[in-house]
């Protein structure tokens, strides 16, 4: 079973992801995702479904971690992809 976090504030969410896990599934995330070392944070309203639909598609269990960092995240910080 796979573990995911998703980390948000009160203006927006992101899906932790592996980079490599993310480029083996070929999700290509837009310039709304960040990204830091080897993890990628993939914005919510796009880029994270990619991921979660290409996930089910290979029949991949998964489960997802909530946490919620009640002000602006650490994220918001990051460089962006691409």
């Amino acid at each position: 079973m796979l573990t995911l976090t998703f980390h948000s504030d009160p203006g927006h969410g992101w899906l932790q992801v592996d980079r490599r896990m993310m480029e083996t599934y070929g999700v290509r995330p837009s310039c709304f995702s960040y990204v830091d070392g080897n993890s990628v944070f993939l914005e919510e309203d796009c880029d994270a479904a990619l991921f979660i639909d290409a996930l089910k598609e290979r029949g991949i269990e998964f489960n997802i971690r909530n946490v919620d960092h009640g002000s602006d995240c650490f994220i918001r910080r990051l460089r962006n992809w691409g």
